[in-house]
């Protein structure tokens, strides 16, 4: 072998060498490089999955409490529309009381409501149709001040208007029951859902 081949080959083993090196330290880098990915992708999914699990979490609580407060205001609604039929009966059993008992109820409702001052008291069509012989007497010992009964009917559903001095007061008794409505839920609803 001549010289030059000699520093040709001198020159070919240390490129080679060089190369070799390189090579292998570009494997360990690639490996490291690897191995951190590895790494931060399973840390990322691990995250991702965290997130992913308290968002469901979060998801899930809202829409139970959404379903929850559907069913609650559902059952408030079947109450109320319960209350509201209970009342409505309430109402339309003192209409259709006997002719004897819903007078008297309407004696204890005069003399609950009048003034101590003259008056007139007008009841609907049908009642004044079937108001009782000497009902103006006795609705006048019930009553705190002298009342008359007017001939006039009003667009009332029970009860009865009184009037002083051009001033009304509605005692018909959709006018009572609404007036009462807050007081008589509360008990009714005592009674049917305590």
């Amino acid at each position: 072998m001549t010289g030059l081949e000699k520093i040709v080959k001198q020159i070919r083993d240390e490129a080679a060498q060089s190369a070799s090196e390189v090579i292998a330290q570009a494997k360990e880098e690639a490996a490291a490089y690897t191995a951190e990915a590895q790494k931060q992708a399973k840390a990322d999914c691990a995250a991702i999955a965290a997130q992913a699990k308290t968002a469901a979490e979060a998801a899930s609580a809202a829409a139970k409490s959404a379903a929850d407060l559907a069913v609650r205001r559902e059952v408030l609604a079947a109450k109320q529309r319960i209350i509201s039929e209970v009342i409505a009966d309430a109402q339309q059993s003192i209409r259709s009381l006997p002719d004897k008992e819903y007078f008297d109820l309407i004696l204890k409702m005069a003399g609950k409501f009048s003034l101590p001052q003259e008056g007139e008291i007008a009841f609907s069509a049908a009642d004044l149709g079937r108001l009782p012989e000497g009902f103006s007497e006795t609705l006048s010992k019930a009553a705190k001040g002298p009342l008359s009964i007017s001939a006039n009917p009003c667009t009332i559903d029970g009860g009865f208007v009184l009037t002083y001095g051009g001033v009304e007061e509605n005692c018909s008794l959709e006018a009572l029951f609404y007036a009462a409505r807050e007081s008589l839920q509360d008990k009714v609803h005592a009674l049917l859902f305590a």
